[in-house]
């Protein structure tokens, strides 16, 4: 007799009926029990998706980048509207870019552009955590603060989800802790706990000094010392009963014994060990936090970390023109947006097809799913500022590789790029895309903090997107 036929209907891990757990108990008798019941079911709700990525590289561009200044360029449409840049051709047959990013448009071909994402968040932080969750807020309001109920970072998911090597931290998050007022939710684990946090660090990796020191023992202690002074405080702690009663203190027990195999970690230390890279590539990237950034995370990926998050400021820019995120309605001059000119796009142009390039001819790219995106995108009509405001309505999200398509546009905006006239994608879907990706299924149920189930993501795969 299958398992299958022993399962209770409506079975799930979160909640089941008096009834499912009498018969769980009977079937005891037969040697199966709940906890192999509950490891078939897991493997019975993942069969039949197979992860086509190993990994993921989420470059998140805070501030909201311009669909219509970048990606999606209306250059039919009126003065004020169409971008201000010309349209120019890429690898891709069909696929124009803006005149600022000719080598980003000789990537074209490896890249999915998703020109339909929509969703009605209009503050950074609401819309933020949308981002960084794939869950929108009850409300859209800039004083969303974070909360561990609210819903936790992708990269939680995966390590809680898809774990990697023992050894390896399983999401790492660098080199900023995304804020606008205060800190936006959805940068780490949450209700799942302490143990999915990622390892998350703010030193500069374009700094000549750049090291961890997290990843380095005192001269005075070996790693066997430290290993049995971590032996000694789990004796302690399960004599006060500790771990019994605090699930917290479970989370701390399991982040320290994370801590402890990152220490012993030769891999982890190389992969942080930047010096190794040669001149001319770390040239490549661009000698900027960002730049180093990217080539660090193409580095952890390559030693195996499952998820990689690059936060590209850790504000959303403002009056400034050389540092500082992807917003742009604070300034008032006559042409052009400065920030864009003379610091976003060249940025961009430098490092993104660097990065895809690097990572395709080292056959990463196949394997990992590189993630491209902001909160939202720019308001197409320009403002009295010659600048472009908050648009959540429509704007135009990034992929390559683990698994998408190659030179291909999914959905399509309006003629003025101001709402979507064919597939639109909400940030639920591309949540629901990503896990799916993994071979993580999508609608697997969690308990929150209110002890209520609910789903992975809300939204579906974007199948469209998928090779």
């Amino acid at each position: 007799m299958s398992t299958k036929s022993f399962a209770c209907a409506g079975f799930n891990h979160a909640k089941f009926s008096r009834r499912c757990a009498l018969k769980v108990g009977g079937l005891g008798l037969l040697g199966l029990t709940l906890p192999k019941l509950l490891a078939a079911e897991a493997a019975s709700k993942a069969k039949g998706i197979k992860a086509k990525a190993k990994s993921v590289l989420f470059l998140f561009q805070w501030g909201g980048p311009s669909h219509i200044d970048m990606f999606d360029l209306k250059p039919d449409a009126p003065e004020g509207i169409r971008s201000l840049h010309a349209p120019i051709s890429s690898s891709a047959d069909g696929i124009q870019v803006s005149e600022k990013l000719p080598l980003t448009a000789k990537i074209m071909d490896k890249v999915t552009l998703i020109r339909s994402m929509t969703h009605t968040m209009k503050n950074h932080n609401s819309a933020g955590y949308y981002a960084l969750s794939g869950h929108a807020p009850l409300t859209d309001d800039q004083r969303l603060r974070d909360s561990v109920d609210l819903f936790p970072a992708y990269g939680s998911v995966v390590d809680r989800f898809a774990p990697g090597p023992a050894e390896l931290p399983g999401f790492v998050a660098f080199p900023h802790v995304v804020s606008d007022g205060s800190i936006t939710p959805g940068q780490h684990a949450s209700f799942l706990g302490k143990a999915h946090d990622p390892f998350l660090f703010t030193q500069d990796p374009n700094a000549a000094d750049f090291a961890l020191p997290e990843l380095s023992l005192p001269g005075n202690l070996s790693y066997e010392r430290i290993s049995a002074r971590r032996e000694l405080q789990k004796l302690i702690d399960q004599q006060s009963r500790l771990l019994d009663f605090s699930s917290e203190a479970r989370g701390m027990d399991s982040y320290y014994d994370k801590a402890l195999a990152m220490l012993h970690s030769e891999k982890l230390r190389k992969a942080f060990n930047l010096s190794e890279e040669p001149a001319k590539v770390r040239e490549a990237y661009g000698r900027s936090t960002y730049g180093q950034s990217c080539l660090l995370a193409r580095r952890l990926i390559e030693s195996g970390v499952k998820f990689v998050s690059v936060y590209f400021s850790n504000n959303i820019g403002g009056r400034s023109s050389t540092s500082g995120g992807w917003d742009t309605h604070g300034f008032d001059n006559t042409r052009m947006f400065p920030i864009i000119e003379k610091y976003h796009l060249p940025i961009t142009e430098q490092t993104l097809p660097t990065l895809l390039n690097d990572m395709d001819e080292r056959g990463l790219l196949k394997d990992t799913l590189v993630v491209w995106m902001g909160e939202f995108g720019r308001t197409p009509k320009i403002n009295a500022n010659i600048s472009r405001d908050h648009w959540p309505q429509c704007y135009t999200t990034l992929l390559a590789g683990g698994g998408v398509k190659r030179g291909h546009v999914h959905g399509e905006s309006d003629k003025h790029a101001m709402y979507p006239a064919k597939d639109p994608v909400r940030p639920d879907d591309l949540a629901a895309t990503m896990y799916h990706l993994l071979g993580i299924d999508p609608h697997t149920e969690v308990v929150n903090t209110q002890n209520r189930p609910i789903l992975l993501a809300e939204g579906n795969p974007v199948m469209g997107v998928i090779s």
